[in-house]
């Protein structure tokens, strides 16, 4: 389907992208679908963003002669668009819309293989059309079921659509609670072996997946595209010490990731909150390498990663083979410089031997043997406790519970700070 892109400069708008690299992004994501011919993109630069039309009226007539010239069939529009300016726009151009919420869930819903990933797609996608069935039902005063002398007069299409649409999403939410409930089995049996796990973040496109080949021996789908990667991957390691963990490759994060989304792949992202190590892997080769940083970094804090985790994450500066020469040395001498930071190159293998060792060297905290005594008003200490699974008896006392716990010193640092 030819398809234009649009990226919609809105100065009033809290970003802090580069509007040229958004729409090279934008393209990236179309591209991520099978079927789309990408005919043309834009940046269209706004003073505001209008009520009914997103887009001037001029602009919207400039675009139309295009629109029809080029045969265009599908717009997507790089930002939020509300359900009136969509049914507005697709009747001005005779054209499909989708705005970024609605791409991401297209890709996602062709990508996701898993049980899990097809629920939280599914659930996704009824919350996303759930708020936009003003543009199937814009005649609301439709009635059907009921007689008027009976309940009144009757339920409207959209009631009827919008309560369809609620009790899916209660069915969806109850089978994804059962998936949840295997995968939490299955990592309390992980943490009775106990494996560390070390699980791999950021921004899609960033070589996770290379990175967990390259490391794994695995063969998992590494392709040059953005949300390449749906569904948790997890292979067992074995570390430079001999020791034996687990690492896990997650889905890709990006900017403005669909608030719908970020709830949806809460359970996929468990696996990183639960995680012994996270490695922050960044493409150092991308233009806006810094901004996709500050990204991870918000989804990591709306996702329940603390500070302190985040603090002791280690970053991997990935694609350090696709950097200038003089870039790439600047950046391996800097990287030298601070233990938390890691210069490699998944597709070459550079520094991933050393990586390995950084790795094995932050798993390696000694553990000592503590009792602690905690009131009956400190929950969230005692939960903190049982959380981070370092208890190891607890019994029930006067005053509240006595516990004895084998932790690290970074744990107990952390408990300090609580």
């Amino acid at each position: 389907m030819k398809t234009l892109v649009l990226h919609p400069d809105i100065p009033s708008r809290d970003t802090r992208r580069d509007p040229e690299a958004a729409l090279a992004e934008a393209v990236s994501l179309a591209s991520a679908l099978e079927d789309l011919e990408i005919v043309d993109s834009r940046v269209v630069r706004l003073p505001k963003a209008q009520a009914g039309l997103l887009f001037g009226s001029g602009k919207v007539e400039e675009l139309a002669g295009f629109i029809t010239s080029a045969e265009i069939g599908l717009v997507l529009v790089d930002g939020p668009v509300s359900p009136i300016q969509q049914r507005n726009l697709e009747k001005r151009w005779n054209v499909k819309l989708l705005d970024r919420t609605g791409l991401i869930l297209e890709i996602f819903g062709e990508r996701a293989r898993t049980r899990e990933g097809v629920l939280q797609v599914d659930l996704a996608a009824l919350s996303y059309q759930k708020s936009r069935l003003v543009r199937s039902w814009t005649h609301l005063e439709r009635q059907r079921g009921g007689l008027s002398f009976v309940g009144g007069a009757g339920e409207t299409q959209i009631e009827a659509d919008r309560r369809m649409i609620d009790e899916a999403i209660i069915r969806l939410k109850r089978q994804l609670a059962k998936v949840k409930k295997t995968r939490g089995l299955h990592r309390a049996g992980r943490k009775k072996v106990p494996y560390p796990i070390v699980a791999l973040v950021g921004y899609t496109n960033a070589g996770k997946s290379t990175l967990f080949n390259r490391i794994t021996g695995a063969d998992v789908m590494a392709e040059d595209m953005l949300f390449a990667t749906l569904d948790p991957t997890m292979r067992g390691i074995t570390l430079p010490s001999g020791r034996e963990a687990i690492l896990s490759d997650t889905v890709g994060f990006i900017s403005d990731l669909p608030t719908q989304l970020v709830a949806a792949f809460r359970a996929t992202l468990e696996e990183v909150l639960d995680a012994n190590l996270i490695l922050h892997v960044r493409d150092i080769s991308h233009a806006e390498t810094t901004e996709q940083a500050a990204d991870v970094a918000d989804i990591l804090a709306d996702l329940g990663v603390g500070q302190m985790a985040q603090d002791a994450m280690l970053e991997v500066w990935n694609k350090i083979d696709a950097c200038a020469p003089d870039r790439a040395e600047t950046l391996r001498t800097a990287a030298a410089r601070n233990p938390n930071v890691m210069a490699v190159s998944a597709v070459t293998g550079e520094g991933v031997t050393a990586l390995m060792e950084a790795i094995d060297a932050a798993l390696l905290d000694p553990q000592r043997t503590e009792t602690l005594q905690l009131g009956f008003a400190e929950g969230k200490k005692r939960a903190w406790l049982f959380n981070e699974n370092v208890v190891d008896q607890e019994e029930a006392v006067e005053d509240g519970y006595r516990l004895t716990v084998t932790w690290t010193e970074k744990q107990a640092s952390q408990f300090q700070k609580l």
